[in-house]
């Protein structure tokens, strides 16, 4: 009888087919529990997140509705939560907002529009294999960029905070004078409500951690206002005011615009959005997964991602990635496969369907404070005081993707981070170490260090290559090949211990094979020890192998050093 290992066909189409032997009545009631829990917190979640991309507060539900469903049935992770983020909101309304009004009829197009470009250009790197891609996003950049993020969240907040009037879109400096020039007009009402659900929310995470903090929080701000208007006039007298009711049904039936001045317009944004979200997503499932001891396949959380903001574009959901705070929850309440987050977006449906009206008690101030709270939560103050003291390339780097975060548009902010990472890897690499060795007194098989504490031997200089050998090193070891008998005239002979070559490629055999001519020319010999198998096999297919000459090499075993000593009054 065939079963569905049989088809692996089948199951790169369904790849939840992978996990559903493991569904049974236990597994149900954990997931069952666990998706209840997640369905709670994502009601104000979803809402502060719409709130920070400029979508009106029901999209930011429907985005945690079918593009959720999706990502856990397409997925490889067990228990990664997809949905709206904080990263993929401020994005979204830092780089849309200046082509139409935040909130609009337009403005909710091109974020459609933009979610389906993100879901194509997603789903097109898992199908080609591309998941090493979201590799060249380097820890660091998402450090910087999310911690700038999060300054920008709390700044397009302040007006909300404060009672003031600061100008949409306004920039950091801009929203900073304002708040200084302005403190004699600062709303004590409002401000107070803000203060309360902060207070609400610290106190609740310290004191009271198995309650939703965004909920207490939410609470807190709500009767807060209610007092302050019932005894000093309402909103005419406070100037509180409420987001007012969410219409909240069925995620409703939406079309991206796929006019070509549009799509031209809104792909440079979109690839930036979908690495960010990759990065996100794929990250966030290796963190888990460690937990759970369960591999991830990078290329299938790809497609993943990638169907679920391509579907969600038509069901009326903007972008979407990986939640930590909701996959982390995920995980503590006891979920055990992907219907956990199934369920999280059924019960966030019939949640939303009776409580939505309750909505229209919820103060705009409240809302500012929960999202300063989301804001101080983003910023990872143990990892950039740990990338400080490790590295001051790092540092330069989270500081550059930060500054680039608060000063210039996101998605430039994220291409500089890989900018300077690359060229921060290529730097390091175009330079590798050459070692000063000595073999070991008495040791057999020959081996080499540098901490043997013996004398260069008069005649022969024994060097360590720790890195690999190709194009943009070769101009380094070469001079630094050269600087060694030009510091020392009778160190013609120079063997090279190969440990720690990784690769060589076609300009780095050249080299080798210009060195070894070079030095017999001189009257010594270049030769070459412990090669492993990969470099040795290009040496040999490139014909440097010959040139150099197959005498000259030395494999794990041999008495390299004896063998060399014999030739030293020998004409090469």
């Amino acid at each position: 009888m065939k079963t569905i290992a049989d088809a692996p066909w089948l199951i790169r189409l369904l790849p939840f087919l992978r996990w559903s032997s493991r569904v049974d009545r236990r597994t149900l009631r954990f997931d069952l529990i666990a998706g209840l829990t997640g369905g709670i917190v994502l009601v104000p979640q979803g809402v502060a997140f719409a709130t920070i991309a400029g979508m009106p507060p029901e999209y930011g539900l429907y985005a945690a509705m079918v593009p959720a469903i999706v990502a856990a049935l397409w997925g490889s992770s067990w228990h990664l939560v997809s949905g709206p983020t904080t990263a993929i909101s401020i994005v979204i309304f830092a780089t849309i907002s200046p082509l139409a009004a935040a909130g609009s009829a337009e403005y909710v197009r091109l974020v459609l529009t933009l979610t389906f470009l993100v879901g194509v250009i997603q789903l097109a790197l898992g199908v080609f294999r591309l998941g090493t891609l979201v590799n060249f996003v380097s820890h660091t950049v998402v450090i910087g960029f999310t911690a700038g993020a999060a300054v920008l969240i709390a700044i397009s907040q302040v007006k909300n905070f404060f009672g003031l009037p600061i100008p949409r879109g306004a920039s950091v400096l801009e929203v900073m004078t304002g708040l200084v020039t302005q403190l004699d007009r600062i709303n004590p009402f409002i401000t107070g409500v803000a203060v309360i659900t902060v207070l609400a929310s610290v106190a609740t995470k310290r004191w009271w951690p198995r309650l939703p903090h965004m909920i207490s929080a939410m609470l807190a701000g709500s009767l807060a206002a209610l007092v302050l208007n019932l005894v000093f006039g309402g909103a005419a007298r406070t100037g509180i005011t409420s987001i007012g009711a969410l219409s909240v049904g069925l995620p409703p039936f939406s079309m991206p615009d796929f006019s070509p001045g549009t799509l031209e317009q809104l792909i440079p944004i979109a690839v930036a959005v979908a690495l960010l979200a990759l990065t996100e997503a794929v990250s966030i499932a290796r963190a888990i997964a460690v937990k759970a001891e369960q591999r991830i396949d990078g290329n299938q959380e790809f497609i993943g991602q990638g169907l679920s903001n391509l579907i969600g574009s038509f069901f009326s959901g903007y972008a979407s990635s990986g939640s930590f705070n909701r996959t982390g929850l995920n995980y503590s309440s006891g979920a055990r496969t992907p219907l956990a987050a199934v369920f999280s977006a059924i019960f966030l449906l019939l949640i939303v369907l009776f409580l939505a009206p309750l909505a229209k008690y919820l103060p705009i101030a409240a809302m500012a404070g929960i999202l300063f709270v989301v804001a101080w939560g983003l910023i990872d103050f143990h990892h950039m005081a740990e990338i400080v003291r490790a590295s001051r390339q790092e540092a330069a780097v989270l500081l550059a993707t930060l500054i680039a975060t608060l000063t210039l548009e996101l998605e430039f902010a994220i291409y500089i981070g890989v900018l300077l990472s690359l060229m921060l890897y290529l730097n390091r690499t175009s330079k590798p170490g050459l070692e000063d060795v000595k073999p070991f007194p008495g040791q057999w098989p020959p081996a080499f260090s540098a901490a043997t504490g013996l004398p260069d031997c008069p005649r022969l200089k024994m060097v360590r290559i720790n890195g690999s050998i190709f194009f943009g090193a070769v101009n380094h070891l070469q001079e630094a090949l050269q600087q060694i008998d030009e510091r020392n005239p009778e160190h013609r002979h120079l063997l090279l211990v190969g440990s720690g070559i990784n690769f060589i490629d076609l300009a780095g055999a050249h080299m080798l094979v210009h060195e070894a001519r070079r030095r017999r020319a001189l009257g010594g010999g270049l030769y070459l020890f412990h090669m492993k198998d990969e470099p040795l096999q290009t040496l040999r297919r490139s014909g440097a192998y010959d040139q150099i000459g197959a005498e000259n090499f030395f494999a794990l075993g041999d008495d390299v050093v004896n063998a060399i000593y014999r030739r030293l009054d020998t004409p090469a």
